[in-house]
């Protein structure tokens, strides 16, 4: 068995753990000033935060540096008007409105969270090879 639970740095744990919380519907599992990881309801690992500059590991070192560079954090979900409807309440700025993905053929939008990493929120689909 393979997971993956990706990691970013953040300048407010506490911060982003409620942002995503509140976005995404998901809850902390383990909590802090440091880290947290996001689950799903049914116990997923979604994401975990860790905060710039702690443990020295390599890239999680300079806060000043643009966070997220190259990187998409692109949540399929079977939820997403719900996730859309939140964004609006918190008066959240979009990115990339409501659209049509040619390649996936499926609705999509476009964020930042706090910290400026850019999510794609999308329709649930499998993918086709």
């Amino acid at each position: 068995m393979l997971t993956m639970d990706p990691i970013i740095a953040v300048k407010d744990v506490e911060l982003s753990s409620r942002w995503y919380q509140s976005v995404l519907g998901c809850k902390s599992m383990h909590g802090g000033k440091e880290f947290d990881i996001l689950v799903s309801e049914n116990e997923d690992i979604l994401l975990c935060l860790h905060r710039w500059g702690d443990h020295h590991h390599p890239t999680m070192i300079d806060p000043t540096i643009t966070a997220g560079n190259g990187l998409i954090l692109y949540l399929r979900t079977e939820d997403m008007g719900s996730i859309r409807q939140s964004i609006e309440a918190m008066g959240w700025h979009v990115e990339e409105e409501i659209h049509l993905n040619p390649n996936s053929g499926k609705k999509e939008f476009s964020i930042r969270d706090p910290d400026g990493y850019y999510l794609t929120i999308t329709e649930f689909h499998q993918y086709k090879g």
